[in-house]
């Protein structure tokens, strides 16, 4: 997992639609604040974010 060293955050960006996906990871997808293709958002790491992010990793990409 990428993770920037200057403020604890971690940068994850939706990368794949959720047409076809469980309903639960599309849950997991919003609880990240993902709303569309492409949506990026800058979030504190912690065992939470990491936790949701390695459920739907198939989605979304790590950033640095």
């Amino acid at each position: 997992m990428a993770k920037t060293e200057n403020n604890g955050t971690v940068k994850v960006r939706l990368v794949k639609g959720l047409a076809g996906s469980q309903a639960r990871h599309r849950l997991s997808v919003r609880a990240l604040g993902l709303n569309r293709l492409n949506d990026t958002r800058e979030l504190k790491d912690s065992p939470q974010v990491r936790g949701l992010i390695n459920k739907v990793g198939y989605l979304v990409r790590v950033e640095e």
